[in-house]
């Protein structure tokens, strides 16, 4: 099936030469140029040789560059969209903004979302405009809503985030424009917040105190602009290992061969669920490569700086999309939600999952399915995600504490919890992959539907199982700032589950890595809020 592009041509003898999609081509292409940029950016337009407005300038009009070059004239709908979505924060008020620009943006995706599936091409895996659209939108809730926590809502309303992130004045339209149509991620994101970025652009160096256990703050550490390159080199190397795995074993096993009836009529069960397992595993290295250059993009450019670690060494990973180890070792539905997509699981959890009223779990994954956008496969994924995900806490909480005490059974319990959250997720997301319901309804019936009657059958169950050791268990080892903050945990509706959820994420990772990057967050939001209090 041959492809069509609303981009450039320029790039055809090459397309024709590697044997891929012309928008593909445009898409890698550009993300190498605006590589390339990002260093001359960092190093020509340094925020200590130009001003903030010229910073603004280049990063939009680069950005529109590249936008215009792969989507042609369907670039106009990034402006379009951002421009309404201003003039809505303008004329309508802090008060209310948010919730306009919210159903505006949102709804303006979706139509867009509309036209492309159901008129241009159903089915497509191609580089197409809804994908930067999908970043912008949440770009534009974002600062939305934290402008709303900044200048509307009183300050002991908010939670401990919405206090780092609020954004205490409207931005200007340059800003705004330059906030969601910059060069370094327009065509691939990361979200990054508002806040963030304008500090980038302006230079303003931050101070992060590390404080001990005891409360007493002993090392502080100061931000001199450190060098991005050993971590640009490193992402480098993963974005090459992830497009040779692609172009290599990705296509020798397709997702579509789960559903091929003679397969399944000739394939023991263990030879199908490994096969599950492995095609969808080797679905994922195109993501990792996709995202992997973008943070590299950024970080080329001086952004995504998180700060030192109580060693002094930096650590680039503020806006990096996903953990790929943690990813292919998840031990639990848990780890690989707040792993996968991570800047995506926290809009989700900033605007839905924080601010819904009831049923966050469910809204969450409503919200995104619509998000990602209008195939049925993609509904049929996030449904059944609820179902695993609160089936997975109700088993974890349930009988978790049964394997705990000792090392080697608690080995034997990390193992089969991976080996269970991988076949979970590979049930989960091949209608994600499939994208229709016949095809997906023909896999999940050549599986008699098995993981949502158990995942049905343990939400019946379970309370009735629920045992009064678990429950002290439960209540002996939920964190204080748990008890005192009484937030939900996890991006994507993942929900809190304190020392609990911190332990199985060291799974069969043997540390926890994951749960140490949470901590040193956690005390640069702090840092971040403390800062925001004094201005």
């Amino acid at each position: 099936m041959t492809t069509s592009t609303t981009g450039s041509t320029l790039l055809q003898p090459l397309s024709n030469a590697v044997r891929l999609p012309i928008d593909q081509v445009n898409f890698v292409v550009c993300q190498l140029f605006a590589l390339l940029a990002a260093i001359w950016f960092r190093t020509y337009l340094h925020s200590s040789k130009t001003s903030p407005f010229i910073r603004h300038v280049v990063a939009t009009l680069l950005g529109l560059y590249l936008a215009l070059f792969c989507f042609g004239w369907y670039a106009l709908h990034f402006v379009i969209q951002s421009g309404i979505s201003y003039y809505i924060m303008i004329i309508i008020g802090v008060e209310n903004m948010h919730k306009y620009c919210f159903v505006f943006a949102l709804g303006y995706l979706t139509v867009c979302q509309i036209s492309r599936v159901y008129i241009f091409d159903y089915g497509q895996y191609s580089a197409d405009f809804s994908g930067p659209m999908m970043i912008i939108t949440q770009k534009i809730t974002s600062l939305a809503y934290e402008i709303h926590d900044g200048m509307f809502r009183k300050e002991e309303e908010l939670t401990q985030s919405q206090r780092c992130l609020a954004v205490r004045r409207m931005p200007s339209l340059l800003e705004y424009l330059s906030y969601n149509c910059n060069f370094m991620g327009i065509l691939a994101g990361p979200l990054c917040s508002y806040k963030d970025y304008i500090t980038f652009i302006e230079g303003r160096s931050y101070q992060l105190t590390q404080s001990e256990a005891n409360g007493k703050e002993e090392i502080k550490y100061e931000q001199t602009d450190p060098s991005p390159n050993t971590a640009v080199a490193q992402k480098l190397i993963v974005c090459g290992l992830s497009l040779l795995f692609h172009m290599t074993v990705s296509k020798t096993l397709p997702v579509e061969y789960n559903i091929d009836e003679h397969f399944q009529a000739t394939a023991s069960l263990p030879t199908r669920v490994i096969y599950l397992y492995l095609s969808l595993m080797a679905a994922r290295p195109k993501y990792y490569f996709a995202w992997t250059l973008a943070d590299a993009i950024n970080n080329a450019a001086g952004f995504g700086f998180r700060g030192y670690d109580k060693n002094g060494l930096s650590h680039w990973d503020a806006i990096s999309n996903l953990r790929i180890l943690h990813i292919e070792f998840s031990t639990s539905f848990k780890m690989f939600l707040d792993n996968w997509n991570i800047q995506t699981a926290l809009w989700l959890k900033r605007v839905c999952y924080e601010r819904a009223s009831f049923s966050p779990t469910i809204q969450t994954f409503i919200l995104s399915a619509i998000w990602h956008g209008v195939y049925p496969g993609y509904y049929l994924t996030f449904l059944t995600g609820v179902l695993m995900t609160m089936a997975a806490r109700t088993i974890r909480k349930n009988i978790r504490h049964y394997f705990i005490d000792s090392p080697a059974i608690k080995l034997c319990y990390d193992i089969m919890t991976w080996m269970m959250t991988q076949v979970a997720i590979s049930y989960t997301v091949v209608p994600f992959v499939l994208l229709s319901v016949k095809p997906s309804y023909l896999f999940y019936s050549s599986c008699y539907f098995c993981l949502h009657i158990a995942c049905i059958l343990v939400l019946l169950i379970s309370p009735l199982k629920r045992t009064q050791k678990g429950n002290k268990e439960q209540e002996s080892i939920q964190p204080s700032w748990s008890k005192k903050q009484g937030q939900p945990g996890g991006g994507g509706g993942g929900g809190g589950g304190g020392r609990d959820d911190e332990e199985e994420e060291k799974g069969v990772m043997g540390h926890n890595s994951y749960s140490t990057a949470n901590n040193f967050n956690q005390k640069r939001e702090i840092t971040c809020r403390n800062t925001t209090l004094k201005q």
